[in-house]
């Protein structure tokens, strides 16, 4: 049982390597807010679709309508 253990915590280990070597460069402070904000919008607009499908009411619609416009609005003036 011990050895399955050790198995699975270098798989971990080489995973993290992995990951480690993927990151690439180092983004500035300015990057990484600009990279996080884009990706909330993107998380919002998802939602949004999502809730959109499943959307009874004309005016819930509607709604979902109008925020996914503002959304990808939102997203090309982040380009």
């Amino acid at each position: 049982m011990a050895r399955g253990f050790e198995s699975k915590d270098v798989e971990f280990q080489q995973a993290e390597a992995e990951r480690g070597k993927k990151a690439g460069p180092a983004l500035t402070p300015g990057e990484r807010d600009a990279q996080a904000k884009r990706r909330t919008i993107e998380l919002s607009l998802a939602r949004a679709k999502a809730d959109l499908l499943a959307a009874r009411t004309p005016a819930h619609k509607q709604m979902l309508s109008d925020a996914i416009a503002a959304l990808e609005q939102q997203l090309d003036r982040a380009d």
